[in-house]
C-alpha cells in the first residue's frame, strides 16, 4: 500500500487555484451585482464585494483595469462586471478579478451619464471658447450616421431640398450596441484624415438611455473635441441631450435641424441676391442722378465762362512760387558752402600728411634726443672703466713683482706656498718672478723668530 501522500496547506490552495484557472468559465465569466464594502485604494485598486439576495463574493479591479470604467463606482451601485475566478493563495479564499463593468439598469446609466458629463465638464471639453464656428457655405458635409435609420433620411432630404450644389459623404455607422462608440470614433477621425468635409454631421434618432448610449462614451466625446473639422451633434429628439452633444461644436435638436443649421437655404440666398440687387440698382440710379447735377451746372461755371482769368491767376501765382524757391534754393547753395567749409576745415586738423609731418618732428627730436642720452652714458661708462683699469693696474701682482717680489708655488704650480709648514727640505718649488720662473729645492727651512715673539 502506498503511503498517502501529505500536502502543505501552501500546495494545496495552489492546486486549486490552478484547477480554477484551467476551468474555461471562471476564466472568463460576466457577473451580475450589487457592489458593497467598496474601498478605492491610494495604489488605484478597487477591493469591493458583489452580492444579490442569495450570496457574495470579494471582488477586486486593479487600476490598470478601473481607469478605462465610463462611471465611478460606489456604495450600492448595481453592476454587470466581466473577470475571472481565482484563488488567493496566502488565504486560501477565491475571488472575483474584475477586468470590465458597466452599469446595470437605468439608475446606473444616468449616474454614469452625470459623473462622465462632470468629469469632462471640469476638464474644460465643453469650454465655449474651444467651440468653432460652422462654416457658412459648406462645399462638402459629411454625414456619419447608421445607414439604415430614419435620420440619415431625414438629414439627407433636407439638405438635398435646402443647397442641392452641396456634396454629400456618409460614413456609415453602428449607431447602437456594444460596438457602437468605436464606429462612431472610427468614422470621425476617417473624416479627418480625407479632409474633404467643410462640416460634420453625427447623428441618430432618439431612443432610450440605454439605445442612446454610445454617444455618450467618453471616446466618442473626445474624437468630437479632437476634430478638426467643425461638428454638429443631431441625437435624438429636443428632450434628449447626450455628451456628444456638449462636445460637439453646435447642438441640433433633431437631425432635420442639424441639416437646416449645415447649410443656408438656396431659395433665401436667391431672394436676399434678388433684394440686394434691386437696392444696388436703386443706388446706381441715386449716384447717377446725384452726379448729373453737377455735370448741368458746369456749362454756367465761371472757370469756364472766363478760363483766361483763372490762368493769370494761376501764372501769377506760379510766378511767386519761382521766386520763393530760387530765395531758398541760392540759401540752401550758401548753407551747404558755409557747411562744406567748416567740414574741410574740420578734416584739415586731421590731414594724415599734417599728422605724418607732425610725427616725423616728434620722432626727430626724440632720435636727438636718445643720441645725446647714449652719448652721455657711454662718456660716463668710458670714464668708468678708466678708473677701474688704473685700479686693478694698481692692484696687479706684477706691479708688485716688479718692485722685486716673487711667488712661490708647490712642484705641481698647483698651490701657492704662504708658509714654511707647507713645504720639507728637498721638496722642489717653483718661483716666480717679474720676467720668468725658477725651479729650486728646498735645503733648510729658517723660521723667523719675530713671528714668535721672540
Amino acid at each position: 500500500m502506498e503511503p498517502q501522500r501529505i500536502f502543505s496547506i501552501k500546495d494545496l490552495n495552489r492546486y486549486i487555484r490552478m484547477k480554477m484557472d484551467s476551468d474555461s468559465l471562471l476564466s472568463d465569466v460576466w457577473i451580475r451585482g450589487e457592489i458593497s464594502n467598496f474601498t478605492h485604494h491610494s495604489s488605484g485598486h478597487m477591493y469591493f464585494t458583489l452580492k444579490d439576495e442569495g450570496s457574495r463574493i470579494k471582488a477586486i479591479m486593479f487600476a490598470s483595469h478601473n481607469q478605462r470604467l465610463p462611471f465611478r463606482p460606489k456604495e450600492g451601485s448595481r453592476v454587470i462586471a466581466r473577470g475571472n475566478v481565482t484563488v488567493y493563495e496566502r488565504d486560501g479564499q477565491y475571488q472575483f478579478y474584475a477586468t470590465q463593468m458597466q452599469p446595470d439598469g437605468i439608475v446606473s446609466l444616468y449616474l454614469a451619464y452625470e459623473q462622465l458629463k462632470e468629469k469632462l465638464e471640469k476638464e474644460g471639453l465643453f469650454a465655449a471658447d474651444r467651440k468653432r464656428p460652422i462654416p457658412e457655405f459648406p462645399e462638402t458635409i459629411g454625414v456619419i450616421t447608421s445607414p439604415t435609420g430614419a435620420a440619415v433620411r431625414d438629414i439627407m432630404t433636407t439638405l438635398e431640398r435646402r443647397y442641392p450644389r452641396a456634396r454629400i459623404i456618409l460614413a456609415p455607422v453602428l449607431v447602437q450596441g456594444k460596438g457602437a462608440a468605436p464606429s462612431i470614433v472610427k468614422a470621425i477621425r476617417t473624416m479627418n484624415e480625407l479632409d474633404e468635409a467643410d462640416v460634420l454631421i453625427v447623428g441618430r434618432g432618439g431612443g432610450s438611455l440605454e439605445e442612446l448610449w454610445a454617444v455618450n462614451e467618453e471616446m466618442v466625446a473626445r474624437a468630437l473635441r479632437a476634430s478638426h473639422i467643425p461638428v454638429i451633434s443631431a441625437v435624438g429628439h429636443e428632450t434628449d441631450f447626450t455628451i456628444a452633444d456638449f462636445a460637439a461644436d453646435l447642438r441640433a435638436a433633431t437631425p432635420t435641424a442639424a441639416a437646416e443649421l449645415a447649410v443656408p437655404h438656396a431659395g433665401e440666398l436667391k431672394a436676399r441676391l434678388q433684394q440686394r440687387e434691386r437696392l444696388l440698382l436703386q443706388l446706381l440710379q441715386q449716384r447717377v442722378k446725384r452726379s448729373r447735377q453737377p455735370l448741368a451746372s458746369l456749362p454756367r461755371s465761371p472757370v469756364l465762362l472766363h478760363p483766361r482769368r483763372y490762368m493769370l491767376q494761376h501764372a501769377e501765382r506760379l510766378d511767386m512760387l519761382r521766386q520763393r524757391l530760387s530765395g531758398n534754393l541760392r540759401s540752401r547753395v550758401q548753407l551747404n558752402r558755409e557747411k562744406r567749409s567748416r567740414m574741410y576745415h574740420a578734416l584739415m586738423r586731421y590731414n594724415p600728411q599734417e599728422q605724418l609731418t607732425g610725427a616725423r618732428s616728434r620722432n626727430d627730436a626724440a632720435r636727438r634726443q636718445l643720441l645725446q642720452s647714449m652719448q652721455n652714458i657711454l662718456k660716463d661708462k668710458k670714464s668708468q672703466l678708466t678708473s677701474g683699469v688704473r685700479h686693478l693696474d694698481a692692484l696687479s701682482p706684477l706691479k708688485v713683482m716688479a718692485r722685486g717680489y716673487s711667488l712661490v708655488y708647490d712642484e705641481q704650480e698647483k698651490r701657492l706656498i704662504k708658509s714654511i709648514h707647507e713645504v720639507q727640505p728637498g721638496d722642489v718649488v717653483h718661483i716666480k718672478v717679474n720676467d720668468g720662473q725658477l725651479s729650486c729645492q728646498v735645503w733648510e727651512l729658517k723660521e723667523d723668530a719675530q713671528e714668535h715673539g721672540e
